[in-house]
């Protein structure tokens, strides 16, 4: 950008202080949502009411830590061994098999917990060393045998359809699948523009997914309640074929939340913007959501991202280092609704906005051309 003495002016955007809107104690709001998608939301009901997590056992189970689900798969082995050893232990001592060496015992070298605990294991993780057997001594040992089968054949299913739902899991799939860590307001086509990026990390494209944004904010009552007041943006584009980065637009038009809203108006705003993106996994088939959000600080006003696709002789080549890396561009700064109203002539005059507004940033003045219509970049270091 040149100054009016045509000296070329050279604009440093090495600190994110130039262009990041917000306050330095940002962090003292507590977030509606995480960076990461997740809600620090806690739920909490009377002691000991835990029938919500029996009722959908599985579901249950699929949710937990790894850790946790690791301890239950032990237990439940370890402790489905030392019950059915009791069962076999008891028609032992019952049968006089403990006592009576010479007695036709129910179970081979069984005479002890020791012999029926091992038996036990041997028969339900299907060992078989041969050493301890069932014999036609006891109708009851033999029943005991059969239903020991089918209670392993179940948990055996349990555990490992569980283990594979935790392994295949949507959330898992949305890692790879990422939003911007930012979001950029510039000019397309003469209209203000909010937008921000959308990619897919893995080789496996998705093909159909449904994008969708929504503002949150906090409004509190006389009695010193908090409500969420929620408010969809209109994006153009919400079906995306996602097999090269999307850039998500939403136009600061007079509906728009943001219309009135300049770059200073912005910093005191209390709001967090929502965005998900909803598609379908082509390898297993399962719904994912990847989700994220932006407060006032994570928008960047004049700037724009950097172009990360080239083309190449047999192939599209995506730099997906320059996925969160934005560019300076010429952007008025001042809202949508000022924008567009200083475009047009005044009423009964010929009145129009000054064609350039000066700006200083650390030191430096340059001329923002308020009628601009196209996208200048110009190269920064971020």
């Amino acid at each position: 950008m040149s100054s009016e003495r045509g000296e070329q002016v050279v604009v440093d955007t090495y600190y994110t202080t130039v262009h990041t809107l917000g306050k330095e104690n940002d962090g003292k709001r507590l977030r509606y949502m995480q960076k990461d998608g997740r809600f620090p939301v806690v739920f909490q009901k009377a002691p000991g009411d835990w029938s919500p997590y029996f009722m959908d056992i599985f579901t249950t189970l699929v949710e937990i830590r790894w850790r946790v689900m690791f301890l239950i798969f032990s237990l439940s082995y370890i402790l489905s061994w030392i019950f059915f050893g009791l069962c076999y232990w008891l028609i032992a001592y019952i049968h006089g098999d403990v006592d009576d060496l010479d007695n036709a015992p129910c179970v081979e070298n069984v005479r002890g917990f020791t012999g029926a605990f091992l038996f036990s294991m041997e028969t339900q993780a299907t060992i078989g060393y041969g050493f301890r057997g069932m014999t036609e001594n006891c109708i009851v040992a033999i029943i005991v045998v059969t239903v020991q089968d089918v209670f392993s054949c179940l948990l055996d299913t349990i555990i490992i359809g569980i283990a594979v739902a935790k392994m295949a899991s949507a959330r898992k799939r949305a890692q790879t699948v990422g939003f911007s860590s930012c979001a950029v307001v510039n000019l397309r086509d003469g209209v203000m523009c909010l937008s921000w990026r959308l990619g897919d990390f893995r080789g496996n494209h998705i093909l159909d997914g449904v994008a969708r944004a929504m503002v949150v904010r906090y409004v509190k009552k006389s009695q010193g309640s908090i409500v969420m007041s929620y408010q969809d943006l209109d994006i153009q584009n919400r079906d995306i074929v996602l097999a090269t980065p999307a850039t998500i637009i939403h136009k600061l038009e007079p509906e728009s939340p943001f219309y009135s809203l300049g770059p200073d108006a912005l910093q005191e705003e209390d709001f967090e913007l929502v965005v998900s993106f909803t598609y379908t996994g082509d390898t297993t088939g399962m719904l994912h959501q990847t989700r994220t959000c932006y407060k006032p600080t994570d928008i960047r006003w004049s700037q724009r991202f950097q172009d990360m696709l080239k083309v190449g002789k047999k192939h599209y080549t995506v730099d997906y280092a320059r996925f969160n890396e934005t560019t300076w561009v010429q952007v008025p700064q001042v809202s949508a609704e000022e924008f567009h109203r200083g475009r047009r002539p005044a009423v009964g005059n010929q009145y129009h906005r000054p064609l350039f507004t000066s700006e200083k940033t650390n030191g430096h003045t340059y001329h923002v051309n308020n009628d601009i219509t196209e996208e200048v970049m110009h190269q920064t270091s971020l």
